[in-house]
């Protein structure tokens, strides 16, 4: 008779605390570890990881999965990628609470903020709830593929407490802010992880609002957060663009000091001042020596776009003579634009003055910060290989080069911050930073410019193992990714390899890993269409104790549950 459910046995095992590599057994009954070392008993499943790393399954803080997850039981990209836990309702939107009269609204910041198409969000969203803990009801009733939790969002909150007035960026009345704090607080007594909102100008509605909660008063954001403050739990997470660093951070402390609670804050370096993020880690320094709890949200590579004509955006979106190929497919408007004579058209009026674009302003004709998209793709690419260097060196205009990949169907590649140096050695530094956590993935979200999901399989193969420049140990990428995120939100039981502990874990061929390009589908509700990236190297994904994929392939497990608010360690 077995004395396990299962045994992994013989591989290279990184707990997540941080220590070298051991090679170990690890013993699962039930959903829990209840053995790691030399396990003598036999499982009734058993696999043989020889040769391969055995780490804790990955805690993604910041995803946008608010929609999908109500009408889809498998959270891809993410669930690709060695995650086994996800964190949603970042950047303050989400679809709770919400009456009625406001689903409309919502739907156009979610398209807008996180480029989720808002046909694929009218058709998927059952709308099967009122308020958060309602919202949290839907959740709980589907099974998924990953753990899953959520925050409160402050647009929400807004639009629900002020109506329209919210997107007129007007002031809140005193009494609006307190059922703002009211329905914060009982949404954190609910389930809710904590409570999230930006102040950053990249964030608007499809029809080009900011966002609500763009640079509300102080008053506000310090109301709310003490109501959270007031039920013992949450974690505050924020996005901005630091505009007054000095400013936008004594704001961030004063949130902190009067909630005492942990805040987390989307940190990226910024091509328009490549020192500001050296001046938020200080103030983090600082923060953290007067004995609050804040840290900053990295990203694992260049935070870009990527263009291409089944993409939401692409090089020649503008361009008066393409508008004509708008209404075709892309592979009707790939088909036409390689016709010798609408190509020289086309051309011929891209070098006229650019128009702006509200979603990539005018980075889409930015073309010393585009890079051909390869596979497997390079998300540190040599300067030398932007089009621009390539098309100085090969005697034509760089709009050329473009157009012959986006026509051919190819994508490119934009990066916008992150990348200022032409390499990640900045990102580098805020990676091994003590005050910083990976983040940032967007999972779920942005599906027609970015595929960021795929993070933390960046931090694997790209940082410890085919960087050229300084790299990070796979020990400490791993603690950063499983143990370090999931207790950041207050879900002490993951992320350790270790008795008593949750048992998510991965089975890594390291060497074998390898990153796709990510590709368009189109199966979203509606036939909306999303960027998905693949990877080979993940041998087996474990969650809950049971097996969810094996080498990629899905299995018929779905042990994926709602987490409602903290968990405590073992």
């Amino acid at each position: 008779m077995a004395t396990y459910d299962l045994v992994v046995r013989g591989g290279s095992v990184i707990d997540g605390n941080g220590g070298e590599p051991r090679t170990a057994d690890v013993a699962v009954t039930g959903d829990r570890i209840v053995e790691v070392g030399r396990v003598a008993g036999a499982g009734a499943r058993e696999i043989d990881a020889a040769g391969a790393v055995v780490a804790p399954g990955f805690v993604d803080i910041h995803t946008h999965y608010d929609g999908q997850a109500t009408w889809e039981s498998r959270l891809h990209p993410s669930s690709w990628h060695g995650v086994t836990t996800v964190v949603m309702g970042n950047c303050g939107v989400g679809f709770a609470p919400a009456l009625p009269e406001h689903h409309d609204r919502l739907i156009d910041l979610m398209e807008g903020v996180e480029d989720i198409p808002g046909v694929a969000l009218h058709e998927g969203l059952a709308w099967n709830w009122l308020s958060f803990d309602e919202y949290l009801d839907a959740l709980e009733a589907r099974p998924h593929d990953v753990d899953l939790a959520t925050q409160v969002p402050h647009a929400a909150l807004r639009v629900h407490a002020m109506g329209a007035r919210a997107a007129a960026y007007e002031e809140a009345t005193p009494e609006e802010i307190a059922l703002m704090a009211k329905l914060a607080k009982a949404a954190v007594q609910a389930g809710a992880l904590g409570f999230s909102t930006s102040r950053t100008l990249n964030h608007k509605s499809i029809d080009g609002e900011l966002t609500p909660s763009y640079d509300v008063g102080a008053d506000e954001l310090v109301v709310i957060a003490k109501a959270v403050g007031e039920t013992g739990t949450g974690v505050l997470q924020l996005v901005t663009d630091f505009p007054d660093p000095a400013k936008e951070f004594a704001l961030l402390r004063r949130m902190v000091e009067e909630s005492g609670r942990p805040l987390s804050v989307s940190l990226v370096q910024f091509p328009q001042d490549t020192g500001r993020h050296k001046q938020v880690l200080a103030m983090l320094e600082r923060a953290w020596a007067d004995g609050l709890e804040m840290r900053a949200q990295v990203a694992a590579r260049p935070v870009g776009m990527i263009l291409g004509l089944r993409n939401t955006l692409n090089p020649f979106m503008t361009n008066p003579v393409w508008r004509r190929l708008a209404d075709l497919t892309p592979e009707e408007q790939a088909h036409r634009m390689r016709e010798p004579e609408l190509r020289a058209e086309i051309l011929a009026a891209q070098t006229r003055e650019k128009e702006r674009n509200r979603l990539g302003g005018t980075l889409i004709h930015k073309y010393e910060l585009m890079y051909e998209l390869t596979d497997p793709p390079n998300y540190e690419p040599p300067v030398s290989e932007s089009l621009a260097a390539r098309a100085q060196r090969e005697g034509v205009d760089a709009v050329q080069l473009a157009y012959d990949i986006v026509a051919a169907g190819g994508m490119l590649y934009l990066v916008s911050a992150n990348y200022a140096h032409g390499n990640l050695d900045d990102l580098h530094e805020m990676l091994v930073h003590p005050h910083t956590l990976p983040g940032l993935s967007d999972g779920g979200a942005h599906v027609g410019t970015i595929c960021d999901g795929s993070f933390p399989s960046t931090l694997v193969q790209h940082w410890t193992r085919d960087r050229a420049g300084a790299r990070l140990d796979l020990p400490f990428v791993v603690q950063r990714q499983s143990r370090d995120t999931a207790r950041a939100v207050g879900l002490r039981d993951r992320g350790v390899l270790a008795p008593g502990y949750r048992a998510d874990l991965n089975v890594i061929d390291v060497e074998g890993m390898r990153l796709h390009r990510p590709e368009m589908r189109a199966d979203l509700p509606a036939g909306g269409r999303r960027l998905l990236q693949r990877v080979d190297g993940y041998e087996h994904t474990i969650v809950a104790g049971q097996e969810t994929y094996t080498r990629g392939v899905e299995t018929d497990a779905l042990p994926g549950r709602l987490i409602r608010g903290p968990r405590e360690a073992p």
